[in-house]
């Protein structure tokens, strides 16, 4: 039987059920003879939470003794875990699984194969159907599909029945009012209070079953349409006009609005029977079934932009009001959501919102790029969310310590209250000096450039101080586009960037993609990698492909017509390496020549130290090279072969090492001799002791995050580097030194300012 054909025959006789006049327990003794004779199953059973317990509660092929009789906690055996993690389970060999529980009043020893899905009601597992087969096999698509699409009729009759209360999900999010504190991942870092707000309140699907098929096909249509007429208008803002990287995310979008295939396979399930709502969460529940099976962390992400759009799809054709964004806030707020598309962050009133707090959430999705540069801190990976905090509850959200903190007592708020206080008190400190430059006590003089991402960034060059941009990451424009962006857009972009600094010098990086920052059309099924961090990326995958790089080249030289251009290359790993990609620009400069076009007064060509081979031959590259920059994230985790993407690993390596800082110092005594300039740009440059250690190792230039500026300026005018420096070389040629202890105490003795900032 054809796959919508099925459907539609199970959906039509549960429709016959529904409507029947038997009590609830017979209407569900015939969904399993239904479920099990359609699909050809010797079992079908279901299982519904009771007090806390998943209890059987039909079957057909189980022993009839264990109805209500059976009896299984959530997490406790393969019902267990579907109802506990929400997720399917296809297995030819149940008792291979490692949950599998046996139950012997069942009878179901003569099983091999088991198939599960959860039956879910406010977001919510209330129970489990299950199908059983004697021999071992795998269920197809089709099957499994045929068994959600029953759950989700299921979850309307069993509500209407009364056979589960939704109050117990309601008694158990509400069963604690004390204090907690939920771990998370930082996502952006930042500090936020306010009160919990729903980003969206779930659409709960009442009715599944359709009574007339091309009424649903009517109302889907007049959704997507208004959808597209949403993501239309919020196109022509004067805020995304002109292009950027807000319009790319945005572009993005439009692209999947108008995906006919994705309105398609919603036109599919209507077709079996399903009502508008109950088709187009099917699909959105399809689609993350099979994206969570991809590798490929790009289009894992690309989920949120998806579920983000299918979301709107499904507020429009069930009339409700909308997200909490366009039902406006009015007071200090932190966003809750499972997962936020970067144009919904867009819509929020930036007075008010304070910090966004995800259950599920990337360091590689659109919506943090966004984030970042609305100065939102983002936390993420917060299990029980959603269980554990109510609307209006109120919390602080502590991004840099990965933590929230829900209704947190009056300790907890007097000390956000002191931490806010000073610093608003650095933050007047940091502003007193901004115009100043960063010159130690001792005279000596150190630059503070910033590291910059989108066209916004460079604003913060004025507010913060900062010498200029001694990185720019390209790729941004690249991770937020549908499509390669067109020579066009990237020249407009670095031009902004240029006219923004004006007089200061700004760093271009190419394009470093590829490892964590994928980018589906320039990668294919050959670009899938066990250990990506050290694969196919970055300047790599630029000689790769060497028409990317030179559509780069020509838009960074014309952008830098009638300026001095720095051209940065990323993770060279050999001088030969450096040595190709320059000629590659010089080779499009020339063109450009020929062709009469405007050039830069001169282009600087810069490596980026971060591959430890290349330091075995500096003595090659360093006469090749106008700069050097050390990346010392990518450095560091090849050092001590340790992900820094992996929080078990986060602490398992210090900056203050010997190792890290015996390395560097090697770095900047052989460019200080080849008359090289050296930066330092990644994490370790913003935070004040680490910043501290760099200078006293002889490096004069660092490259941080804009927020860490005013700190490490202010740190630098309080310093007296000379005495520092000095000490710095008998410990680093002393055993058993304790670096980081050293350092600050004789910092602190010095009366340096070391106020907390993280890079």
């Amino acid at each position: 039987m054809a796959a919508v054909s099925a459907a539609r025959e199970i959906l039509r006789r549960l429709h016959e059920v529904m409507a029947a006049k038997s009590g609830a327990e017979a209407k569900l003794n015939q969904v399993v003879q239904i479920v099990a004779r359609e699909l050809s199953s010797e079992v079908a059973s279901i299982y519904l939470l009771r007090d806390g317990m998943l209890e059987l509660f039909a079957t057909r092929g189980l022993a009839q003794e264990a109805v209500h009789v059976t009896r299984l906690s959530m997490g406790q055996g393969l019902v267990g875990v579907i109802a506990a993690s929400r997720e399917v389970l296809n297995l030819a060999e149940a008792k291979a699984h490692p949950d599998f529980v046996y139950r012997p009043e069942t009878g179901e020893e003569d099983y091999h194969s088991f198939a599960g899905v959860p039956i879910v009601r406010r977001e919510s597992a209330i129970g489990v159907l299950a199908v059983q087969h004697r021999e071992p096999r795998d269920y197809d698509e089709v099957e499994i599909e045929a068994l959600q699409t029953v759950a989700m009729v299921l979850s309307e009759l069993i509500h209407g029945a009364g056979l589960v209360d939704d109050s117990q999900a309601a008694k158990a999010r509400a069963a604690s009012s004390e204090p907690m504190r939920l771990p998370g991942l930082k996502l952006v870092d930042g500090l936020g209070r306010g009160v919990a707000v729903f980003h969206q309140p779930r659409v709960i699907i009442e009715h599944t079953v359709a009574d007339d098929t091309e009424a649903e096909r009517s109302r889907v249509y007049s959704a997507f349409g208004r959808m597209r007429e949403q993501i239309d208008a919020m196109m022509g803002q004067a805020e995304f006009v002109g292009g950027g990287d807000h319009h790319d995310v945005l572009d993005t979008y439009k692209m999947f609005a108008y995906d006919e295939g994705w309105s398609r396979r919603i036109n599919e399930a209507i077709d079996t029977g399903l009502t508008a709502e109950a088709a187009i969460e099917r699909v959105q529940a399809r689609t993350r079934a099979r994206m969570r099976s991809i590798d490929d962390p790009y289009l894992r992400e690309r989920l949120t932009d998806l579920d983000d759009l299918s979301n709107r799809l499904l507020r429009i054709v069930s009339g409700q009001l909308g997200t909490a964004a366009q039902m406006g806030i009015r007071d200090d707020t932190i966003l809750i959501a499972r997962n936020l598309g970067p144009a919904e962050l867009l819509e929020y009133d930036k007075r008010y919102l304070k910090g966004v707090v995800l259950e599920e959430g990337s360091l590689t999705a659109h919506v943090i790029i966004v984030a970042r540069a609305m100065g939102v801190p983002v936390l993420g990976r917060v299990r029980g969310l959603f269980s554990d905090v109510s609307e209006g509850d109120e919390l602080i959200v502590d991004a840099a310590n990965g933590a929230l903190l829900v209704r947190p007592q009056a300790a907890m708020i007097t000390s956000y209250q002191a931490m806010s206080v000073l610093k608003a008190k650095q933050a007047e400190k940091f502003a007193a000096v901004r115009d100043l430059p960063a010159i130690s006590r001792d005279g000596r003089r150190v630059a503070i450039m910033m590291n910059a991402g989108l066209a916004d960034d460079a604003q913060a060059l004025e507010l913060t101080g900062a010498d200029g941009i001694g990185l720019f990451r390209t790729e941004f424009q690249f991770l937020v586009s549908a499509t390669l962006p067109r020579r066009e857009r990237q020249q407009a972009l670095y031009r902004a960037v240029l006219d923004a600094a004006d007089t200061r010098p700004v760093v271009f990086r190419t394009i470093d993609i590829g490892g964590d920052k994928a980018v589906p059309y320039l990668l294919d099924g050959n670009d899938q990698e066990e250990n990506p961090a050290m694969g196919w990326r970055a300047l790599r995958l630029a000689l790769g492909r060497p028409a990317l790089m030179k559509i780069q080249a020509r838009a960074l030289l014309e952008a830098g017509a009638g300026r001095t251009l720095n051209v940065m290359f990323p993770m060279v790993s050999e001088p030969w390496e450096f040595a190709e990609a320059k000629a590659l620009v010089e080779s499009q400069r020339a063109l450009l020549a020929r062709q009469g076009h405007a050039l830069p007064l001169a282009v600087r060509y810069g490596a980026m130290i971060e591959v430890p081979a290349l330091i075995e031959t500096l003595d090659t590259l360093l006469p090749m090279t106008d700069f050097v920059s050390v990346g010392t994230n990518d450095l560091t985790q090849f050092l001590f072969a340790a992900d820094r993407a992996n929080p078990r690993l986060a602490d398992r390596y210090d900056w203050m090492s010997p190792a890290i800082l015996r390395v560097l110092r090697r770095i900047v005594v052989a460019a200080k001799a080849a008359g090289v300039p050296a930066t330092v740009c990644g994490e370790m440059g913003g935070r004040p002791l680490e910043a501290l250690a760099l200078m006293t190792l002889g490096v004069d230039t660092l490259s941080i995050t804009p927020a860490g500026v005013g700190p490490i300026k202010a740190m630098v005018r309080s310093a007296e580097l000379g005495p520092l420096s000095a000490a710095m070389a008998v410990w680093l040629d002393s055993p058993n030194v304790d670096v980081r202890a050293a350092l600050l105490a004789a910092a602190k003795a010095q009366g340096v300012e070391l106020g907390w900032s993280r890079g």
